[in-house]
């Protein structure tokens, strides 16, 4: 019907993610990966999470098993009761010197960026985003702000 205001389409661009942007986008991780440093562990009432920090801000977290002190793959914060919380900030550090790039990213539409994942032993343990370009981190704005809530 003329007239009639347009309505926008679903959020995201029309043009696919370029091949070349992903690998820039997995080479800056590369880059950046020797200034990541774990923040202060984060007691919830049924796991750990250590904030990941890049210059301040949080770039994900990695859950850790409170009874063991060791990482838990990505997707499985762990629902553990009655635990005694172990240690994870040394852990923590190992964990981030431990951590390999993936050779590949997935892009994330809705948000616009690469997704860069990062392994430990045979886990997923963070995902890095990334720019469309390939030229910027991402950081996990909820998770800084949390961070900087708790003075964490």
């Amino acid at each position: 019907m003329p007239g009639l205001p347009p309505i926008r389409g679903p959020p995201g661009r029309s043009e696919p993610p370029a091949e070349e942007d992903a690998e820039k986008a997995i080479e800056l991780v590369r880059k950046a990966l020797p200034f990541f440093r774990p923040g202060k562990p984060i007691e919830r009432p049924d796991r750990i999470d250590v904030p990941v920090l890049y210059l301040d801000f949080a770039i994900d977290r990695i859950h850790f098993n409170p009874l063991s002190g060791t990482p838990l793959p990505k997707g499985f914060p762990g629902h553990f009761e009655g635990f005694k919380c172990p240690s994870v900030e040394e852990k923590a550090r190992e964990v981030l010197e431990g951590l390999k790039v993936i050779e590949a990213c997935e892009f994330r539409e809705p948000e616009d960026c690469w997704i860069v994942p990062l392994a430990w032993k045979s886990f997923i343990v963070l995902h890095v985003r990334v720019s469309r370009d390939g030229e910027e981190l991402v950081p996990d704005y909820g998770l800084t702000e949390e961070v900087r809530r708790h003075g964490l």
